[in-house]
């Protein structure tokens, strides 16, 4: 059977959209840690199993029967996402899981600004070292996040945020969770590691360009601001410091150049061009 964890959120229900119509119902098994979250398959022959991050026990009964499965990186931040995550890798390996495939992030390295490339790191480390066939996706950001980045501009185009001239290979969630399908009903893992990114990058100057030629914001502009206000405004919006701490991270990584590499992987898992950024932000308006 292939499982997923985090089911529900918005890559796992893509991905298991996907999945479906590739292999029967009864092959898959959601995770989830609550059953509601998924009310729409109850019913539908799908394997929907309860598990809570925080609890061994509770995945290792998930996985049980489980010979593929895919680990959609927590959602949580700091020493807990990297607690959760291995309790995850961890109950695989006791469960006898023999494949693995992990959402990483493009940069997982020490050096990283972005705080979550620190849990993707460690726990690429230990699916290295679990004996399980594996394969690795690290994804560039998401298309999704583009308007969570630059906020009110979606209505003027005047873009706000602390990212310089970073540039950004962004990826379609739907893309990503439609290449991890074909990934997970294909051949044998092989240890393979995948950069996940669009064919292109963009600066947050490009993208207020594009909002100027789609929307017709004549005032559309990206203005730098510093790292310093932008933490404030996150925390002046009601952000704990934890995720205005991991927000401002992801604005320092772009600044840093850390998701400006781009990769043909997803084509390739695809069969086809990947949607591009312009042709997203066209169907949002």
């Amino acid at each position: 059977m292939i499982a997923i964890t985090g089911a529900n959120g918005n890559l796992g229900k893509a991905t298991l959209a996907f999945l479906l119509k590739k292999t029967l119902p009864g092959n898959i098994v959601a995770i989830v840690r609550d059953a509601g979250k998924l009310s729409e398959y109850i019913g539908s022959g799908i394997h929907i199993r309860t598990a809570d991050y925080e609890d061994q026990q509770s995945l290792e009964k998930a996985l049980k029967g489980v010979h593929r499965l895919l680990q959609i990186s927590a959602s949580a931040t700091g020493v807990r996402a990297m607690a959760q995550e291995t309790r995850v890798v961890q109950a695989a390996v006791r469960c006898g899981v023999k494949e693995i495939a992990y959402t990483s992030t493009l940069f997982p390295h020490e050096s990283a600004h972005f705080h979550a490339a620190h849990i993707c790191r460690n726990t690429e480390e230990l699916i290295r070292q679990s004996g399980m066939r594996y394969v690795l996706f690290r994804n560039s950001m998401y298309h999704e996040t583009i308007p969570l980045f630059i906020g009110e501009a979606m209505g003027d185009g005047r873009i706000f945020y602390p990212s310089g001239s970073g540039r950004v290979s962004f990826a379609s969630r739907k893309d990503i969770a439609e290449a991890l399908s074909n990934v997970l009903t294909g051949p044998t893992f092989n240890n393979a590691t995948f950069d996940i990114t669009g064919a292109e990058t963009f600066s947050f100057a490009d993208i207020a360009l594009t909002l100027k030629d789609i929307a017709g914001y004549h005032d559309a502009a990206h203005t730098d601001i510093s790292p310093e206000d932008y933490r404030k405004g996150l925390l002046g919006f009601g952000l704990g410091e934890d995720e205005a701490g991991f927000y401002a991270s992801m604005a320092d990584s772009i600044r840093a150049g850390e998701f400006e590499k781009t990769h043909h992987s997803l084509e390739g898992f695809l069969g086809r061009k990947p949607l591009g950024v312009q042709q997203y932000l066209k169907e949002l308006f």
